[in-house]
């Protein structure tokens, strides 16, 4: 399956997560079991609980269960009478805490269509980036997506959003706004919005589906080196896309190195993960998972890289998962040179399941390893050139985003040290290539 393709069901997703998101693989469970559940607790919250008990026994990585009688705690469960879903949440959640293990984790319809979302990288809106401007306290547009309705009815960065369709914004976050903004396909919003020069004025909007931008570019003159400074948010079902167009175009522009930006990047699709690693790496492994049984299975480069040029990998602690994946592979095989604080340490990789009611299962299904067989679970990556930001340069960056990837970024500093340098990293030399199994196309870090 190719999950760059636009239009995907989240259902045929495996995810990698890290700090904030999960790995995972996305399945729906065999439509004979499910007849044979509803069959016997006709659509009862029972039925909930056994198929997620059923997914558990399937798939966890771990046979012993973290040495819990998983036999007995199904018996428990369902010895027990639910008069609503909700309890059986509750249940479901105490006997997944047994396995001691953060990443096997229920989701209730609102948490996994979340999720669904998150991962599509698509959402029905109309196209605004938004926070609270700290001086003002006001809900403010920081940018409209190139070719989205807010761009094309005239939004601009810096108007005020003052009120959604006559609800007032006053005190409103971001994530509520967002809520608000959020909705059908063709459906019309309206905004009050305020801007300098004009003052408040209203606009209607259509909704539409937005391909939410996870990759930003832009080419930096650095002395006298053209450097393309590409920052990667997370990994979703756009991103490789939107990877592959940014190499590209700075290609174009004769960028003689590369800065990939991976701070702060919590993890997404493994699947974008890997394609992303083949856009700047032509052999070599990317990746090697082992699952329950002890079934070892390495992804490699297939000579598709787009460009050969030096490259950099910032990271940071809050890197993770299928960031930490990319970063192993380029690391591992002398591509990159890695800058910045240790990654996260998540090594772990869940299957994501959509359940009998709408809810979600996340299963971890394997451990993942770098090309050189590194666990980095619960250690993370050490960077090549380590540079630990101060807690005060911490806070200059939260408080001011447009210093990322500039001369008062002290780790993108590091990255034009390094790059301007005469041992800088080079592409390493051919090897051979083997192809990738079909179980890893669905898997997601």
């Amino acid at each position: 399956m190719n999950q760059s393709a636009k239009g995907y069901s989240p259902l045929q997703l495996v995810l990698i997560g890290g700090a904030i998101a999960t790995t995972t693989t996305v399945s729906v469970f065999g439509s004979g079991w499910t007849r044979c559940v509803l069959a016997a607790f006709e659509d009862s919250p029972k039925a909930l609980v056994d198929q997620v008990w059923q997914l558990v026994n399937r798939e966890y990585v771990d046979g012993s269960f973290n040495q819990q009688d998983w036999l007995a705690t199904r018996q428990s469960l369902l010895s027990k009478e639910y008069s609503s879903n909700e309890q059986a949440y509750v249940a479901i959640r105490e006997a997944l805490q047994k396995l001691g293990d953060p990443y096997t984790r229920f989701m209730d319809p609102q948490q996994y269509q979340s999720l669904a979302r998150q991962t599509s990288g698509e959402v029905s809106g109309i196209g605004i980036r938004m926070e609270v401007n700290q001086q003002t306290r006001r809900l403010t547009v920081v940018e409209a997506i190139a070719n989205s309705p807010a761009f094309k009815a005239g939004i601009k960065a810096g108007d005020e959003i003052l009120a959604i369709d006559g609800q007032t914004t006053d005190k409103m976050g971001v994530e509520k706004a967002s809520e608000l903004i959020r909705g059908q396909v063709g459906a019309p919003i309206t905004l009050r919005l305020g801007r300098i020069g004009r003052g408040a004025f209203d606009l209607q909007i259509r909704r539409a589906t937005i391909e939410v931008p996870t990759v930003h570019y832009t080419l930096q003159q650095e002395g006298n080196r053209r450097i393309g400074y590409i920052r990667l948010r997370e990994f979703g079902g756009h991103t490789s896309d939107q990877m592959r167009r940014a190499i590209r175009d700075l290609n174009s522009q004769n960028a003689d190195a590369f800065v990939l930006d991976l701070r702060g990047n919590p993890g997404g699709l493994l699947n974008s993960s890997i394609e992303i690693a083949r856009m700047w790496l032509d052999n070599g492994g990317i990746v090697r998972t082992v699952n329950r049984a002890g079934g070892s299975e390495l992804t490699h480069a297939n000579r598709t890289a787009l460009t050969r040029r030096p490259l950099a990998i910032l990271v940071d602690g809050n890197s993770a998962s299928a960031s930490e994946i990319l970063t192993g592979a380029l690391k591992d095989n002398n591509r990159a040179v890695v800058i910045g604080s240790q990654t996260f340490g998540k090594a772990m990789v869940q299957s994501v399941h959509e359940l009998v009611d709408g809810s979600g299962l996340a299963v971890t299904i394997a451990h993942y390893y770098t090309p050189k067989g590194t666990d980095i679970n619960k250690k993370g990556i050490v960077p090549d050139i380590k540079i630990n930001l101060t807690a005060a340069q911490q806070r200059q960056l939260a408080s001011n985003p447009d210093l990322f990837g500039t001369r008062n970024d002290p780790q993108y500093a590091g990255a034009i040290a390094a790059l301007s340098g005469e041992n800088f990293a080079q592409p390493p030399a051919p090897q051979t290539n083997q192809p990738v199994g079909s179980s890893m196309r669905n898997l997601k870090f």
